[in-house]
């Protein structure tokens, strides 16, 4: 009796337990699709990390970093070495500049007067600028506006300083008048270019000018109004560089120190009267006369350790790179000389910078250096020779790419 009433409870029972258990099949069915589908759908709808960071690069860029892998690293003579390769590549990728149009290239604006000279800075920015990649002819993608007047130009036709002030207040207020581009900033995203000291002298009369833009000028002194902050300087590169570029040549500099040229300044008169009989130091109290030979100056360079850099009429002077041409160690001296990328490269490990007053003890301070610290100060000579030559078309790590560099930077700064 008692057995079979368990039989019927059991058949009572097993149609429940069997809806039960179907009902938790479904369910965890259900579940594992759910799971899957998840699954599936998170891998394929979340891209991987090397496609989510590929960029469309412009040739010009990945030639750049071409060069970049396949060159040597970035040594000490950078302040800092990663943040300036870093901010290049950024550069030239993405920096634009706004050539404004106005003005006639036969007469003081647009192209440069020429590519030779001492002045051949300017020319070149002028010419490079229009060839490389950072012209923008729309100027909403611009981060700056380049005022092409060319002081250089004005000096060749035999402008007085009193009419170029006069024409290029009448060109910058034109532009003022007829684009709104200067008002956003009162002018802190222009620049222009000067290298000729009449280019510093022609702006004097106008402190709205020399006050709000940006100044990429060859003669960076305090008494000019040049502010390092802001301004830029231009290195003065005489070209063409009349023989090739000297450097890993040690062997061959037995002389230690080389200087000739005009008594056109107070520390010229005093290097020229300390030094020009000394036996040592090979100091003349003019320029070297054609007369003695072919290219006699510029075959000095190729024999000297150090070539003492004073500032003529200006704190500037070609000297300094034509010695880094020739791999001479520019001996600088001067009491304030903002030098050409002072911000990106420390000139301390490829240069001697000297006050003005070291000059009475000049050559005792040269013979101090030892052949090590020469050694190491050539070597770093030859590595910032690219720096300072100009080339066209421009190539990366040049003059005009150094400047544009310090352009890029300065931009950072601007308020809108």
């Amino acid at each position: 009796m008692l057995m079979s009433s368990t039989v019927k409870q059991t058949q009572q029972l097993s149609p429940n337990h069997g809806l039960f258990s179907l009902r938790g099949a479904l369910l965890t069915l259900a579940i594992l699709t759910l799971l899957s589908f998840t699954f599936l759908s998170l891998k394929y709808s979340t891209p991987s990390p090397q496609i989510s960071v590929a960029k469309l690069v412009d040739p010009e860029v990945k030639e750049h970093n071409d060069e970049e892998e396949g060159g040597e690293e970035l040594s000490d003579i950078y302040h800092s070495p990663r943040v300036f390769k870093l901010n290049y590549a950024e550069m030239m990728e993405k920096f634009k500049v706004y050539i404004y149009p106005d003005g006639d290239p036969k007469t003081f604006y647009q192209t440069p007067r020429k590519l030779t000279g001492k002045y051949a800075s300017e020319g070149y920015f002028f010419q490079n600028i229009r060839e490389s990649r950072f012209r923008t002819l729309d100027p909403d993608q611009a981060h700056l506006f380049f005022i092409p007047i060319s002081c250089h130009k004005m000096r060749g036709k035999g402008t007085s300083y009193d009419n170029m002030t006069i024409i290029v207040q009448n060109y910058v207020e034109g532009l003022i008048a007829k684009y709104p581009y200067w008002n956003r900033t009162l002018g802190a995203d222009h620049f222009f270019v000067t290298c000729h000291d009449v280019g510093v002298r022609a702006t004097e009369g106008l402190p709205f000018l020399i006050k709000n833009t940006i100044r990429a000028v060859c003669s960076p002194s305090y008494d000019v109004g040049f502010i390092p902050h802001k301004d830029v300087a231009l290195p003065q590169v005489l070209q063409p560089f009349a023989l090739p570029a000297g450097g890993n040549d040690i062997e061959n500099r037995t002389n230690l120190g080389f200087w000739a040229g005009h008594r056109n300044s107070k520390i010229r008169v005093i290097l020229a009267r300390v030094w020009e009989n000394d036996t040592e130091l090979d100091i003349s109290n003019n320029r070297i006369s054609r007369a003695t030979g072919h290219l006699v100056y510029q075959k000095r360079f190729y024999k000297t350790k150090f070539c003492i850099c004073p500032g003529g009429s200006q704190v500037n002077s070609a000297r300094i790179a034509d010695s880094i041409h020739y791999g001479c160690i520019p001996v600088i001296l001067s009491n304030y000389y903002d030098l050409p990328f002072n911000d990106i490269v420390d000139w301390r490990k490829f240069a001697v910078v000297l006050k003005e007053s070291d000059v009475y003890q000049l050559k005792q301070i040269l013979k101090n250096i030892s052949h090590a610290e020469f050694v190491s100060l050539h070597n770093n000579l030859v590595k910032i020779q690219k720096h300072f030559q100009w080339n066209t078309p421009p190539i990366s790590y040049d003059a005009f790419h150094m400047v544009m560099y310090d352009l890029w930077l300065r931009h950072y700064t601007i308020k809108y």
